[in-house]
């Protein structure tokens, strides 16, 4: 089997695997990161994604072939304590309720606001909408942006 070196989380992490194994199960099983979740396995509920050189993916559809050379985050790499201004905003606006989706709403979030300081409704709403919250905390969700929008444009954590 191939061995696969990985940049997750800013370490140079290595992992057997065949070539067209999906990033997901690369990071869960192989690597024991399990903050990214398994949802549908075909890249439309959004539960399972990831940041890839900053952009937010579908860690289901993105093979670990393809990881290769690119800088992946999950949530557990976000940040080593929780700190970062959209987690704690969720903390905030009190925004999981079962929790399932979190770590791909958390990441698509602060990938819209690396690219997008101050996004307008709609924005949140185009760039999480890929990320299925099945509690409907949708509100609660573009609160937490914009209230972490906020924080990092004025340098204050919500």
């Amino acid at each position: 089997m191939p061995v696969f070196s990985l940049d997750v989380n800013g370490a140079r992490r290595t992992a057997d695997a065949q070539a067209d194994t999906p990033l997901l199960w690369v990071l869960r099983d192989a690597l024991g990161l399990t903050g990214t979740k398994y949802g549908c396995g075909i890249g439309q509920c959004g539960a399972c994604t990831v940041l890839l050189d900053g952009a937010a993916v579908r860690s289901c559809a993105v093979t670990v072939k393809d990881a290769v050379g690119h800088r992946i985050v999950t949530i557990e790499g976000l940040s080593p304590d929780a700190g970062h201004p959209v987690q704690r905003a969720w903390v905030a606006e009190e925004v999981p309720q079962c929790g399932y989706c979190q770590s791909g709403q958390i990441l698509a979030a602060a990938a819209l606001l690396a690219r997008t300081p101050l996004p307008t409704d709609k924005q949140v709403d185009d760039a999480l909408a890929g990320v299925l919250c099945v509690c409907g905390s949708y509100n609660r969700i573009r609160s937490a942006v914009r209230r972490a929008a906020e924080a990092m444009g004025k340098g204050v954590r919500p």
